[in-house]
């Protein structure tokens, strides 16, 4: 077969590969999922899995803090920029082999189709394979011009598949990486090449990476400080300490995952070399984290996010180190003079204006009319109103909305949903199985786009209904945790012994998922239907408490409000039930313990507006 024919060759292989792996993607995921902890620390055990498959559910909160805090938490999620990254380090190790530049590019798209089943083929990991196999494109291509046109490329395709993924946080932060790396990283590393006189292979890929590092923190840097209102300052620190072992970690996890396929084949060796380097990494967020200085809490209005960013765009045009061609790394056959010139003005100009289509994206996060419009910055929290069930829709500004429930079947939910603004659901969850808490749900899915559906226990047909609809399926037991933006739901109720086939509880509302939301410094223990006198709930103190089974009579309630002392206590009940909801006795506990009640029967929606030290609550009726 001629030269010319291979690359067709290699895409057909790929194409089937891919299929394949689509075809059995969760059986996929499980097999990558086991090998991945096999012969590690169970410590060890959950960072691979988040590296290489997004599931951060069963990181311990302590070592997750410290990766938040110091920086580091980009390693623990699949994102288009670590797509990227992963690819770019394939490159000189298929040069190795001999591969032209075409093979080699062809190559490393299908490894990122390929990854893209294996973590899971959800939504949002769909969205990451796009955007990184259009960004390697566009960094791995010899013109600015088509780098650039590869970013467009990337943000049109992302933008079809769904439309209001550009109020999503995680595509602004992977645009904005992907901007900062095509703007300055190439000056950076002719700056440092040429300063740290790195040679051989193994310095220029510390070097390239170093300064992919710098531009990707420098560019995110204030999309974090406006979305999240804090910024690490041990970020870039954490960064370049974690550098050298970031790469071959993720490396060994996807070899790991690919080998787990195979039955039989020895894991051990491979893990247990990752471990050292996943110990290493934590021990950096670890570092780097703890201090008490290592997280500034920095608010940026809007307007303060433009003012950064053309700050930043500023300083590097006015760089002498960025703006002028270095000879001694480039050599003297580097082009110089006015096309230099003009090449490199064009580019920035179409770079400040990618960077405006960021901003205004960010800065219009959180529009929409109607009663449960989120905000633009904090966190909306509605107990809707939808009879006798549940249903909570928790919007964090700049971040995919959560739906709690979806109350009984007729509630009208995808218009409850639409008056509040949401578009699309980062993740639904199920508490437990019952027709007023997921019919629904049944009726919302196919409706409004789901990237997950999150259960502890659930009916098969509804999983299999959730899946059709394209969520990803999350199952969820105490000690497992959601995130969305700056707001984390822990799962503290049901432990897994009461999931089992052969569980001693039948009972689905003592299987209730209970999950504990906080958003910064606001706190609340939504209890679902699983009363305290069957669950011992200790989570401490918190500020809104939703009470268990619509108000029922409940003989552990007055203890767990003597341990969590809430300020407010909602109550999610139909007007004129037949079942006496809300129980005489439960209404007295809440009166004798001086909590301000809301009740969705006489109140309607109730609405809680949550800023940094403050709660506003409103009701629709």
């Amino acid at each position: 077969m001629s030269r010319r024919g291979t690359p067709a060759l290699v895409l057909l292989c790929v194409l089937g590969a891919v299929g394949l792996a689509l075809a059995h993607a969760n059986e996929v995921k499980e097999r990558a999922s086991d090998a991945l902890g096999e012969g590690m620390a169970a410590r060890e055990a959950e960072l691979a899995r988040g590296f290489v498959l997004g599931e951060d559910e069963g990181i311990d909160p302590a070592t997750e803090e410290d990766f938040r805090r110091a920086g580091l938490a980009h390693l623990l999620a699949v994102s288009g920029q670590n797509v990227a990254l992963l690819a770019l380090l394939a490159m000189p190790l298929l040069a190795a082999l001999g591969m032209p530049l075409r093979a080699r590019l062809l190559w490393v798209l299908g490894l990122i189709a390929l990854y893209v089943p294996l973590a899971g083929a959800g939504p949002s990991i769909q969205r990451a394979g796009v955007m990184g196999a259009l960004s390697v494109l566009a960094l791995l291509a010899g013109r600015r011009s088509s780098r650039l046109y590869a970013l467009v490329v990337a943000v049109v395709v992302t933008l079809a598949i769904d439309p209001g993924i550009g109020a999503d946080v995680g595509w602004q932060l992977s645009f904005a990486a992907v901007l900062g790396i095509l703007a300055v990283a190439q000056p950076l590393r002719r700056w440092f090449m040429a300063r740290s006189g790195a040679r051989g292979p193994l310095g220029r890929m510390l070097v390239e990476g170093a300064a992919m590092t710098i531009a990707a923190t420098v560019a995110t840097a204030p999309l974090i400080a406006f979305h999240f209102g804090e910024l690490s300052t041990t970020t870039l620190v954490a960064n370049l300490l974690a550098l050298p072992a970031v790469a071959p970690a993720m490396w060994l996890g996807m070899l790991a995952a690919a080998v787990g396929q195979v039955p039989g084949l020895p894991l051990g060796p491979l893990n247990q070399l990752n471990a050292l380097l996943l110990a290493y990494i934590a021990q950096v967020a670890s570092w780097c984290g703890r201090p008490n200085w290592a997280l500034l809490h920095v608010r940026l209005s809007g307007a303060g996010l433009i003012a950064t960013y053309i700050a930043l765009i500023g300083a590097g045009l006015a760089a002498p180190g960025l703006i002028r061609p270095n000879r001694l790394a480039d050599g003297p056959k580097r082009r110089t003079g006015v096309d230099f010139s003009a090449r490199r003005l064009r580019g920035r100009v179409v770079v400040a204006l990618s960077v405006c289509a960021v901003l205004a994206a960010a800065a219009g996060v959180g529009g929409g009319d109607g009663v449960g419009a989120a905000p633009a910055s904090g966190l909306r929290v509605s107990f809707l109103d939808v009879g006798q069930g549940d249903a909570i829709l928790l919007q964090p500004a700049g971040a995919a909305p959560v739906l709690i429930d979806g109350g009984p079947p007729g509630a009208r939910l995808a218009e409850k949903l639409a008056a509040a603004g949401v578009e699309r659901l980062g993740a639904v969850v199920a508490t437990h199985d019952q027709s007023d808490h997921v019919g629904g749900i049944e009726e919302l899915l196919g409706r409004v786009p789901v990237e997950r559906f999150v259960y502890a226990a659930a009916s098969r047909g509804l999983r299999a209904a959730a899946e059709a609809a394209g969520a990803t399926p999350l199952r969820l037991a105490a000690g497992g945790v959601l995130r969305t933006g700056q707001l984390r739901l822990e799962a503290i109720w049901p432990p897994r012994t009461l999931l089992g086939a052969g569980s001693p509880s039948p009972d689905p509302n003592q299987r209730s998922l209970v999950l504990l939301a906080r958003w910064r410094d606001f706190s609340a223990l939504l209890s679902a239907d699983a009363e305290a006198e069957v669950a011992p709930l200790d989570p401490g103190p918190v500020d809104v408490l939703k009470v268990a089974h619509h108000g029922s009579e409940d003989a552990g309630l007055d203890g767990l409000l003597g341990r969590v002392v809430p300020a407010l206590a909602v109550i999610s009940v139909g007007d004129g039930n037949a079942y006496g909801h809300p129980a005489p006795a439960t209404l007295a506990a809440l009166a004798a313990r001086g909590v301000h009640t809301l009740r969705t029967d006489r109140d309607g929606a109730v609405i809680l507006d949550v800023e940094p030290g403050s709660i506003e609550a409103s009701t629709s009726d």
